[in-house]
């Protein structure tokens, strides 16, 4: 008890909760410009925040996240786009909510449900993280070789929509991985000759090259005159929005629905992978067929816009959950989120549990105040919020070009980690004219070195030999979902193809 009494004080101190109110606002602002997305925000603002205290420098990352992912519902609801994937299932009702002129009540409902299901998530972050972590501190080379290979199945899930070329991508970021010093005989492996790449290539760097300048370079390919007086139009919208707060018989009664939506959230958010827009779009189908009033979905559903909302957020703590006990990332965010941490020296995993509990506890409780601070500033600025619409694209690029430059720069004073962050945006710019995402590539390099030291780690034990990882209750466990996870696709196309073989064996008999 004296450790959170502490971790409470510790996130109360204003320059902690100053860090914290420009991470809010300036998730805000990404959040609510379509094309940013807070993946992109956190990738360029961690550099940064190195220069900082650790608890202050996170409390600007968990702002500008939460921020991020509420304020994407903005768009969403005022445009028909939404600003982050997440808040895709919110314009199923939220425009046409706003079309019937209670635009300033959606977004009302978007700020105040987005708080309860992050708030939601980040208790079940509270209370499941260590009982979670306390059981996973007893994991040796072969559970991690596991838990690692489990994650890298994750590929299949953030592949787009080529299996294939995600599988590719994936592979691509697992050799990149070798670079670097090996981890069991200490020799220089594929560095060129460059003292630079002896520690590998980072993973900072590429991070927010193939995230954010990636994602600037293609949105300048694909600009057009046109599109842009177009989107310029669209984004004139009316300010005459109505009353911001719903009432109390209209929270009352979708009070139901969006407790299970937060819990089916955080679960959601707990499976690597599955972001916040898997959540919203699953919560808002499962309530659709629970309400009272069904025929109303999709046409302006206060209940629906709330279900979808509260998914969003509830999808954070679980991923935060996932992350910080088995080190593996949730979802694109988080995987940033690690970077972070290792930046700071510290490895996600059972041990951030005893080596740094403190921080632990204060991220825990800076979860908890982003929540509450997005809803405070979310609700004052309801009726304003809609000017952030009317920012030039042009200025957008240019500053997050700007930041990308400074940011990998600043990380070690090395402008070799320029011209990788540029190299990285140039990849991340083909992988997306390509159709190649770039979730698999991340993943294959952040978990590439933990697959390999422990794989190497686990057959030195066993003296070579490979039963160890099926004789060990929780590798063979792992072992089992990560062979589940992989068959999955093929036993839906199954499924799929079996009900059109039927039908056309009929037709021939």
């Amino acid at each position: 008890m004296a450790e959170w009494t502490a971790g409470f004080w510790n996130v109360l101190e204003p320059g902690t909760i100053l860090f914290l109110l420009i991470g809010v606002i300036g998730g805000g602002v990404i959040g609510a410009l379509p094309g940013l997305t807070a993946t992109m925000g956190i990738a360029i603002l961690t550099p940064l925040t190195f220069w900082f205290e650790p608890t202050r420098g996170f409390a600007m990352l968990i702002g500008m996240w939460n921020s991020a992912i509420f304020s994407g519902g903005i768009t969403a609801i005022l445009i028909n786009t939404p600003g982050t994937p997440a808040s895709i299932a919110s314009t199923f009702d939220g425009y046409p909510l706003y079309k019937q002129g209670k635009g300033g009540l959606a977004l009302g409902v978007n700020v105040i449900y987005s708080a309860f299901g992050g708030i939601f998530g980040t208790l079940v972050l509270i209370f499941f993280s260590f009982p979670l972590a306390r059981f996973t501190i007893s994991f040796g080379p072969t559970e991690y070789f596991c838990l690692a290979f489990f994650g890298l199945t994750m590929m299949v899930a953030v592949s787009a929509e080529s299996v294939l070329k995600g599988l590719i991508a994936g592979f691509a970021g697992l050799l990149l991985s070798t670079v670097g010093i090996d981890p069991m005989l200490a020799m220089k492996r594929f560095t060129l000759g460059s003292v630079n790449l002896i520690d590998g290539v980072l993973f900072l760097p590429v991070m927010i090259g193939m995230f954010g300048l990636g994602e600037v370079f293609n949105q300048i390919f694909e600009h057009r005159q046109a599109l842009e007086n177009e989107e310029s139009a669209m984004r004139h919208v009316n300010l005459a929005l109505g009353r911001v707060l719903p009432s109390w018989g209209e929270i009352r009664s979708a009070f139901k629905l969006t407790t299970i939506a937060a819990a089916i959230g955080s679960v959601v958010g707990a499976i690597p992978a599955a972001g916040g827009d898997i959540a919203s779009i699953i919560c808002w189908g499962q309530a659709k067929k629970w309400s009272k009033r069904p025929e109303e979905y999709g046409k302006g559903s206060l209940e629906g816009l709330a279900v979808s909302t509260v998914a969003n957020n509830a999808v954070l703590g679980g991923a935060l959950t996932t992350m910080l006990t088995l080190g593996i990332p949730g979802d694109a965010a988080t995987a940033v989120l690690i970077g972070s941490l290792m930046m700071y020296g510290m490895q996600p995993g059972p041990k951030m549990f005893t080596e740094f509990k403190p921080f632990v506890i204060n991220i825990m409780l800076l979860m908890l105040l982003a929540n509450l601070a997005f809803l405070i500033i979310g609700l004052l600025t309801a009726k304003v919020s809609a000017k952030v619409l009317t920012v030039n694209q042009r200025t957008v690029w240019v500053s997050v070009c700007t930041l990308c430059v400074v940011g990998s720069f600043a990380l070690n004073n090395n402008f070799f980690d320029v011209l990788m962050m540029f190299a990285a945006g140039l990849v991340g710019f083909v992988f997306r004219r390509c159709g190649y995402a770039p979730g698999p590539f991340i993943l294959g390099l952040l978990l590439g070195g933990m697959l390999e030291a422990n794989l190497r780690r686990a057959l030195v034990i066993s003296q070579g030999g490979y039963g160890i990882f099926v004789t060990r209750p929780v590798s063979c466990v792992l072992l089992i979902i990560t062979v589940l996870t992989l068959a999955w696709p093929f036993v839906k196309w199954l499924l799929r193809r079996a009900p059109v073989s039927r039908e056309a064996d009929m037709a021939d008999g």
